[in-house]
């Protein structure tokens, strides 16, 4: 385990860049997504896609979705009650359902290395799942209500939201040990969250229909690049 002195180490606020929405109608942010070029965000009813350059909503997928989102390159996975949805963004048409992990108790959810892993909220677990089936490949356990899940440079982080307080956190994929904390302000909570590959992580803001982008800290970027990864 990590000592709390390393923990406190790995601690700072986390820099908010840009807000987008609410979005028309005010609707709650869940899951959130990118695909390379926009940032797809699950609103309950409907997914919608917009342009993180200029705030402009590109797209609309009249599918429901209640928890976390996630994009393998060529389709998008969605969270709804109990199943998570395979949905081809060009048409909008489910192509495929698997059983959700936490059976209507899950939260976020991201896509790396060929499987989906998704966040179990108040059992404080991330499960990599074979995206297929649904199977459970493994099981990493955290010490708070996971809500987004993302990897980035090889790197695991995932959302916490507990009453009011909410941070961003990066765990040890093996022990879930916390390396790292972004500590979001007051009303700013985390109930969705990805990378964008680079400096940003969009994170989705719940009841306040809002996305932030928060921006990835410097060392984390810097360490992926000392290794070798495009950070």
């Amino acid at each position: 385990m990590m000592s709390s002195n390393a923990v406190d180490a790995g601690k700072r606020s986390a820099e908010i860049v840009r807000e987008y929405g609410p979005f028309d109608g005010n609707p709650a942010i869940s899951g959130v997504t990118h695909d390379g070029r926009q940032v797809w965000a699950a609103t309950g009813a409907r997914l919608l896609a917009f342009d993180p350059q200029s705030g402009v909503v590109t797209r609309v997928i009249e599918r429901p979705g209640d928890a976390g989102t996630a994009f393998d390159g060529t389709y998008l996975y969605q969270i709804v009650e109990s199943r998570i949805d395979k949905i081809d963004p060009a048409s909008g048409e489910v192509v495929a359902s698997i059983p959700a992990p936490g059976h209507g108790g899950d939260s976020g959810m991201a896509w790396a290395e060929g499987s989906l892993w998704v966040g179990q909220y108040r059992d404080r677990k991330i499960h990599q799942i074979d995206p297929d089936t649904g199977a459970i490949r493994r099981t990493i356990e955290s010490s708070r209500f996971v809500t987004g899940v993302t990897w980035v440079d090889g790197e695991l982080w995932h959302g916490t939201w507990e009453g009011d307080a909410s941070d961003i956190r990066r765990i040890d994929p093996g022990s879930g040990a916390v390396l790292e904390r972004l500590d979001m302000p007051a009303g700013a909570g985390v109930s969705g969250l990805e990378s964008d590959g680079g400096e940003l992580f969009y994170c989705g803001g719940g009841e306040s229909g809002k996305v932030r982008a928060v921006r990835r800290p410097k060392a984390a970027r810097k360490d992926a690049a000392d290794a070798g990864t495009p950070a």
